[in-house]
């Protein structure tokens, strides 16, 4: 359970910083840190998704420190979707 937090956060942190004026760029304090957890643990989902079942590449388990690389590229995606559909419904 640690691990998976840190994994987010570090995930999280990294994409973010990334990707430049994300859909969550104008949070500061415990939100953007909430924030950067769970676009961290949604990314280790997606990266687990594309190179472990969709590839067969990397590792069995979705939130390993291992899979560090593939849950900051998931965090990217899943960032560069957001920013996508906000500004499609006429958000930020």
């Amino acid at each position: 359970m640690i691990g998976a937090l840190l994994l987010g956060l570090v995930a999280g942190f990294i994409g973010r910083a990334l990707v430049p004026n994300d859909a969550f760029s104008g949070m500061s304090g415990p939100k953007s840190w909430g924030v950067s957890i769970v676009l961290g643990l949604v990314g280790a989902i997606v990266g687990y998704a594309i190179f472990t079942l969709g590839l067969g590449i990397g590792d069995d388990d979705a939130f390993d420190l291992g899979g560090l690389l593939s849950a900051i590229i998931g965090v990217v995606i899943v960032l560069l979707v957001a920013g996508f559909a906000l500004r499609r419904m006429g958000g930020r």
